[in-house]
């Protein structure tokens, strides 16, 4: 009895299997038969059929760049958009395999999506897309080697220079803007916010600039001319106090003073 089991049962296994693969081989077609209901005839319901169909590929192409940090829903949203766009592009009279159009539409709209919407500073497309080929390449070279693989051999697999590896992995760092109230970590620790520890300008750099300018232009001027002014701004006395050591009126310390100023203004403009 046993026997008879087995062998009715072996002619059934082979039939599932012949009918699994004639199910494949029908789907191109009935996937060609919803595209044109859609492309001819207008039927949503055939598009979102042909969605729902088609979303294991969008999803599959987001998880491509799952290296990047990105979130994966939201990868699978910019991809599932491609899709739709795929959808309504395609012609179905044209003779091509869908899923042949529909790949690069989809990576395309990934692409923009992180050339456009992801970067926190403005970088040329060319130099986006090659960051996102050298963490590509990085990813798949630590897999293979074990270890962080070498500018060179990511130059190498890429084929280009050196230069252009290092300057995409630094231009990486421009693609999310750090907090400035995010704490700073050494060795494990969590310290100050980086607000915190960020230098400020300097303006002694200014007063370097304004001290060169007026040694330059201060030759400019009469003795006289120099010596109220080194009383005046050095020493700060007033114009009266100045006037009663060099045996002036107030009033010629006072000329001397604008005469002397306007002379030195003339000539850092004048230097500029």
């Amino acid at each position: 009895m046993a026997a008879i089991t087995l062998a009715s049962a072996s002619p059934t296994r082979k039939t599932d299997r012949k009918a699994g693969h004639g199910d494949r081989a029908a789907a191109p077609a009935a996937e060609h038969r919803l595209l044109l209901r859609y492309h001819r005839w207008g039927d949503l319901g055939a598009r979102d059929e042909l969605v729902e169909r088609f979303l294991p590929l969008a999803r599959n192409l987001a998880l491509r760049y799952t290296y990047m940090d990105e979130p994966l829903d939201d990868l699978v949203q910019v991809a599932s958009l491609g899709l739709v766009k795929a959808i309504d592009r395609f012609d179905p009279d044209h003779g091509a395999k869908f899923t042949s159009y529909a790949t690069p539409t989809i990576v395309g709209e990934l692409k923009r999506h992180f050339r456009d919407k992801g970067w926190a500073l403005h970088l040329p497309r060319e130099l986006q897309e090659r960051v996102l080929a050298v963490s590509r390449v990085t990813e798949e070279l630590s897999k293979g080697l074990s270890r962080s693989p070498k500018p060179r051999e990511v130059a190498d697999a890429l084929g280009c220079r050196v230069e252009q590896v290092l300057e995409a992995q630094e231009a990486a760092a421009s693609y999310e803007a750090a907090s400035l109230d995010a704490p700073t970590v050494r060795d494990d620790e969590v310290g100050a916010a980086l607000v915190d520890v960020m230098g400020a300008e300097d303006p002694a750099y200014e007063l370097v600039e304004d001290r060169d300018a007026i040694a330059t232009s201060w030759q400019a001027l009469s003795e006289v001319e120099c010596k109220v002014l080194e009383l005046r701004f050095m020493s700060d006395l007033t114009q009266r106090e100045i006037g009663e050591r060099m045996g002036y009126s107030q009033m010629h310390v006072s000329r001397l003073l604008r005469r002397a100023l306007g002379r030195l203004e003339h000539s850092v403009a004048a230097a500029s």
